[in-house]
């Protein structure tokens, strides 16, 4: 089976889970108008009881559970390209959207990137950022850096956009 990838700021939770709470599950979302959304989650709570379904949009089983950190990779990226998109009101008007043009560009651009590549929005300059793995390792191995060490990140740092953001073809998980 495909290794499990994580983002580098997911893998200290993403290894206290495997550690502590029984490993992680991954939930895929059967809501139709998100069909690559998925949430990974212990897959125990706190107190040692099953995890539950943690929302509405996800299937009520995990897709898949992981409990040994060798199935695990983390997946470091690096920008490779930033530019500014426009965006239009939602059709309730109560969020923010890109246009047709911006989401096609940004499409082009993360295709172009290579295999693994994503985006994530930059709220503060009202940018797409196109990030691209840069170095996979095993989490057996990952040890925790500070960012500068561990991947490039601007003094205002992209926020997230897409919860399938990370290198995996799979979604790259990140934890919620």
């Amino acid at each position: 089976m495909e290794k499990y990838q994580c983002t580098a700021q997911a893998a200290p939770l993403i290894k206290s889970w495997l550690e502590t709470r029984g490993g992680i599950a991954i939930w895929r979302s059967i809501d139709l108008s998100d069909p690559g959304r998925s949430i990974t989650t212990p897959v125990k709570t706190a107190e040692g009881d099953p995890a539950s379904k943690p929302h509405w949009s996800m299937a009520n089983k995990p897709e898949r559970i992981i409990t040994s950190v060798d199935d695990v990779e983390v997946c470091m990226d690096k920008e490779v390209k930033r530019f500014r998109v426009a965006i239009r009101r939602g059709a309730q008007g109560l969020s923010f959207k890109c246009t047709d043009a911006s989401s096609r560009r940004i499409r082009k651009a993360v295709e172009k990137a290579g295999k693994g590549a994503h985006h994530v929005f930059d709220y503060w300059t009202q940018e797409a950022v196109i990030m691209a793995p840069e170095k996979i390792i095993p989490l057996a191995e990952y040890k925790e850096k500070p960012d500068a060490e561990n991947h490039e990140k601007r003094k205002d740092g992209p926020e997230e956009a897409s919860a399938a953001g990370g290198c995996s073809s799979q979604g790259g998980d990140h934890p919620e």
